[in-house]
């Protein structure tokens, strides 16, 4: 037998194998803690991906700094189409910005499926700051430098770097305050505490929609259909200003390309149930649909801006 029919051979044996895929049950690792903007967008989608892929699909959360424990052991996992991740802006483009020695390389150690969800951050105040727009916000902090503010859910965390991108690009300067999380810095800023949190839409929504606190815009380019009265900080004087939380599924990086494009359709029909749309929607999320080439497309240019950032500013973890 030649070596080019052994060849033959073997390739028909893999795609003989990856043909019975899934066979068994398959797990989604959520690398935070259960409640979060996360691990509700993979509970969400579970479900449906069970059913599009005829297999039990299993939540596993595995918390820990920041995200990266989680994300590691799903880049670290044998590549077999039965370990996915639901990676965010969090853990494989601000993390990998942050860290100067992480467990996995999101461009390296990944195969990218589709896109899900973006979550957009708002401006917030508590109402008896003097302002109501950006600008207004803006003018204020420029006449109080150092003087105003700013919660976040933690040194590194997307509304620090947020805040510190909006900083950058406005010339202000605030006093970041951090937290243990982003429950404790909306308790101090609807109590008047601190002045001004970028926070997740996911989180605050409710308290925006009661008054206890004040939307003054949003961070992505576009007003979000959800709070659809709030202007974006682009169309508020900041041009081109950008941030915000995005998911996706992802695979073990050598994880064969015919189970990471089963996977990625049956992601995709997910994404186009009414019922899917409906249910990020409950929590402030705009559902994404993209081609695994554009999903890494968005980790190496978000990647590149919060690397920028954080080498430009000296944001350090505490």
């Amino acid at each position: 037998m030649t070596s080019a029919t052994f060849g033959w051979l073997f390739a028909a044996i893999a795609l003989t194998a990856n043909a019975a895929y899934p066979d068994k049950p398959i797990r989604i690792i959520v690398p935070y803690v259960p409640g979060g903007n996360i691990d509700i967008t993979a509970r969400t989608l579970a479900p449906g991906l069970g059913e599009a892929l005829g297999q039990t699909i299993v939540v596993e959360n595995r918390g820990g700094a920041g995200g990266t424990i989680g994300t590691e052991i799903a880049a670290k996992a044998p590549a077999d189409g039965y370990t996915l991740l639901l990676g965010s802006s969090g853990t494989l483009t601000n993390a990998p910005a942050l860290y100067p020695k992480l467990g996995y390389d999101p461009l390296k150690d990944f195969a990218t499926t589709s896109m899900t969800t973006m979550v957009p951050i708002v401006i917030e105040t508590h109402p008896s700051v003097p302002v109501k727009t950006v600008r207004e916000f803006i003018a204020l902090a420029k006449s109080r430098p150092d003087r105003i503010t700013m919660a976040s859910a933690g040194s590194g965390s997307s509304n620090h770097l947020a805040g510190a991108l909006f900083q950058k690009a406005t010339q202000t300067r605030l006093i970041h305050v951090p937290y243990k999380g982003s429950g404790a810095a909306l308790v101090d800023l609807m109590g008047g505490q601190v002045d001004v949190f970028f926070d997740q839409l996911s989180s605050s929504i409710a308290y925006l929609q009661s008054g206890k606190l004040r939307a003054i815009a949003v961070t992505t380019l576009k007003r979000s259909p959800h709070l659809p009265e709030v202007p974006s900080a682009n169309e508020s004087g900041v041009p081109g200003f950008d941030a915000s939380t995005v998911t996706g599924i992802a695979l073990p990086a050598a994880t064969p390309a015919d189970v990471v494009m089963k996977v990625h359709a049956a992601l995709v029909k997910v994404l186009r149930a009414k019922a899917t749309r409906e249910s990020f929607a409950r929590f402030g999320a705009e559902t994404l649909e993209s081609s695994p080439e554009e999903f890494s497309k968005f980790i190496r240019e978000d990647l590149a801006k919060w690397s920028k950032l954080v080498r430009e500013t000296g944001i350090k973890l505490e």
